[in-house]
C-alpha cells in the first residue's frame, strides 16, 4: 500500500514532510540501533516515519528562546519526543498530545536525566501561535520551560510549515475554514502523532493516534529508551 494512503486511512487530516529511511533489516530482536523490540502495529507502510526509521533532519526557530532548533543538535545527546500541533485546537487533541510529552517530560526530571531528553512540539499555525500565546499556552497546559528540554518550533510561515511536515514527515495539513465554531477564523483537521526517537536519531516508537494512546505506555516507552 502506498504510505499516504496509507497515512490518510487511519486519520483526517495532517501535516507535511518526506519520508525516512529504513536503516536495516527488522529482526524478531529489532531493528539495528534500536532499544525497543518492534511494535505490535507494523506501520511500515505509513507515509510518516516509523520503528526503525531515520528522523527526519529539519530546524526550526524557537519563538520563546530565540534559538534556531535542530533535531542534529540532539543526536548522540538526547532521546525525543515530537508532536505537531496548534494552540486553537477545538476538540482536545492538541492538548492530549502536549500531555503526553508533558508527562514524559516530569518522568525525565524525576529521574533526574531531564538533560537526555527533548521535547519538541511543532505548531503548524505560525500565524497565531506567537511567542507570547505559546507562552501561556506552556503555562496552561503545565509544560516545564525552565527545565531546558522543552522547545516550541514555530516555522517562518505557515506555507513554510506545511512544506516541512509534508515533505519531511507525510503529514499533510489543510487550513479549513471554521465555519460552525466562533471566534475562529480557520482550524485544521490533523493527525496526532508523536515521534520517539532515540539518541542516534531512529525512531522507537510512531504513535499515529497518539491524543488516545495511553500516556503510561508512551511513558514506559520514553523510559526504557533514555535510560537503555
Amino acid at each position: 500500500m502506498d504510505r499516504r494512503r496509507y497515512l490518510q486511512s487511519i486519520a483526517a487530516a495532517g501535516t507535511t514532510a518526506s519520508v525516512a529511511g529504513c536503516l536495516g533489516v527488522l529482526t524478531e530482536s529489532g531493528a539495528e540501533g534500536t532499544v525497543l523490540g518492534p511494535p505490535e502495529q507494523d506501520l511500515s507502510e505509513a507515509a510518516h516515519p516509523s520503528y526503525g526509521d531515520e528522523m527526519p533532519e529539519f530546524t526550526v526557530p524557537d519563538p520563546i528562546t530565540g534559538e534556531d532548533i535542530s533535531t542534529t543538535d540532539f543526536e548522540e545527546e538526547r532521546t525525543i519526543l515530537w508532536t505537531s500541533f496548534y494552540t486553537n485546537c477545538p476538540d482536545g487533541v492538541c492538548p492530549a498530545l502536549i500531555l503526553r510529552l508533558r508527562r514524559a517530560q516530569e518522568v525525565a526530571v524525576e529521574g533526574g536525566y531531564g538533560d537526555a531528553a527533548a521535547f519538541l512540539a511543532h505548531t503548524f499555525d505560525p500565524e497565531r501561535d506567537t511567542a507570547d500565546v505559546l507562552r501561556e499556552y506552556a503555562r496552561q497546559q503545565g509544560v516545564n520551560l525552565d527545565a531546558d528540554n522543552w522547545h516550541f518550533l514555530r516555522p517562518e510561515s505557515y506555507e513554510a510549515g506545511q512544506e516541512l511536515l509534508e515533505e519531511q514527515f507525510g503529514l499533510v495539513i489543510e487550513k479549513r475554514p471554521a465555519e460552525d465554531l466562533e471566534n475562529l477564523e480557520y482550524q485544521f483537521p490533523h493527525y496526532g502523532l508523536i515521534l520517539l526517537v532515540n539518541e542516534r536519531g531512529i525512531v522507537e516508537r510512531a504513535y499515529p493516534n497518539g491524543a488516545s494512546v495511553d500516556v503510561e505506555i508512551v511513558e514506559n516507552d520514553f523510559q526504557q529508551v533514555v535510560t537503555g
